[in-house]
């Protein structure tokens, strides 16, 4: 088994439809070993993202990441970076696939709904930022 982190970002959260999201997390075979919902700080949200301080979108990302409430998780499946990053889609919802998260609940490059991990190292330092080992099930 392998895990990964996944969250359900705030445009998703505002609209609804994290309840939805979750469902299709479990649907999909997902175990949830870790659960919680956060308002995300600026400050909080530069840290996680300070991989891509440099970025010019790295502000509007930051600011958007603590513009409300969002749900992080630790996911738990076989190959679970790959088939989450799968069931999320393309960083771009209109270039995504019908039936993924960001097709159906994303609204722009920015306002995607989701994030996820994209390999094992990305997932240790993601999950560490966010849960202690007694947090995880």
């Amino acid at each position: 088994m392998e895990r990964t982190f996944a969250i359900i970002k705030p445009d998703a959260f505002a609209a609804g439809n994290a309840g939805k999201i979750i469902a299709r997390i479990y649907a999909e075979g997902f175990k949830v070993v870790g659960i919680k919902k956060l308002y995300l700080s600026k400050v909080e949200a530069e840290g996680f993202y300070a991989v891509h301080r440099e970025r010019p979108f790295f502000g509007e990302l930051t600011d958007f990441m603590s513009s409300g409430p969002c749900i992080v998780m630790v996911l738990e499946a076989q190959n679970a970076i790959k088939k989450w990053r799968d069931l999320m889609g393309a960083t771009n919802p209109a270039a995504a696939v019908e039936g993924s998260l960001r097709r159906e609940f994303g609204s722009s490059v920015g306002e995607n709904a989701t994030h996820g991990s994209d390999a094992p190292e990305t997932a240790a330092f993601e999950m560490g930022y966010f849960f202690s080992g007694l947090e995880l099930l």
